[in-house]
């Protein structure tokens, strides 16, 4: 079974300070969150960003401040930051840190439901914009999935020449309004994807290490981190996204899979550093 690569969703745009202290906010604090958690383990750094006051933002400039500022630090790890944003903002808005050519960003593949009146918004000619513009930018995708139809979506627009192979997902698990955490759906979602993809594997809050189990023993990669669990154990509140992804490492080597480097997440994925 090949390495295991684990991603850290260091901040999110909707968890804050008043439920975790340790939630970043700062250029300083995002670089904090990355450091653990590469120290840690993790290859991969899925970044949102904020203003200091804890706003959400989709600013290049922002992004770009806060990816130099991690890199400084850690000059191996993936910079993937997300082309989500937070519910309400525009195309142009999400789309603009695409334009600082990572090796990775989001691209979420259809619309779902975030709980309450809370509508996050993907139309076919969005994710097709949105593809397309990777596309030109040489920058991977990573095909986020809330529901079992948002694959279906990826593939035919692979077909269709939107997205390059070899396709990878995140299966996001556990999302009011979305696919539910379950080892059944799990199962169901990894059946569905084209032969020789990829795929990691993000559960939401209680059910994070029950996924990255189950992801572990299938062959699949694993998300953890604060936007979707802040967490260590049953009401005990992680420090920080290192102490997250060391859990996350525990796991894998009690269940026999080696953890990969950033370089070698770039060999399974087919990224050139």
């Amino acid at each position: 079974m090949e390495k295991l690569i684990i991603t850290a969703a260091i901040c999110g745009a909707e968890v804050t300070k008043e439920h975790n202290p340790a939630v970043p906010y700062t250029v300083d604090e995002i670089v904090r969150e990355a450091e653990s958690a590469v120290n840690a383990g993790a290859s991969i750094i899925h970044l949102h960003v904020r203003e200091d006051d804890g706003t959400p933002t989709q600013s290049k400039e922002r992004f770009k401040a806060c990816i130099d500022a991690i890199k400084n630090r850690c000059p191996d790890a993936i910079i993937q930051p997300s082309t989500g944003g937070a519910v309400g903002m525009s195309n142009e808005e999400r789309l603009q840190p695409v334009e600082l050519k990572p090796e990775m960003a989001t691209l979420d593949c259809g619309t779902v439901n975030f709980g309450g009146d809370d509508i996050f918004v993907n139309s076919e000619n969005t994710i097709i914009a949105f593809a397309e513009r990777m596309l030109e930018l040489g920058v991977k995708p990573e095909i986020e999935v809330f529901d079992k139809g948002m694959i279906d979506t990826a593939i035919r627009l692979h077909k269709k020449g939107f997205i390059a192979s070899p396709l990878h997902f995140n299966f996001v698990l556990g999302v009011n309004g979305g696919i539910s955490a379950t080892l059944r759906d799990l199962t169901f979602l990894q059946g569905s994807i084209l032969q020789g993809s990829t795929f990691t594997v993000s559960g939401i809050g209680r059910a994070q290490f029950q996924m990255a189990a189950a992801s572990i023993i299938t062959g699949g990669h694993v998300r953890v981190g604060f936007e979707d669990n802040i967490y260590l154990e049953k009401g005990v509140l992680a420090s920080s996204n290192g102490e997250l992804v060391a859990k996350a490492v525990r796991l894998a080597r009690e269940l026999g899979r080696q953890i990969a480097s950033p370089d070698e997440a770039r060999v399974i994925l087919g990224l050139s550093k």
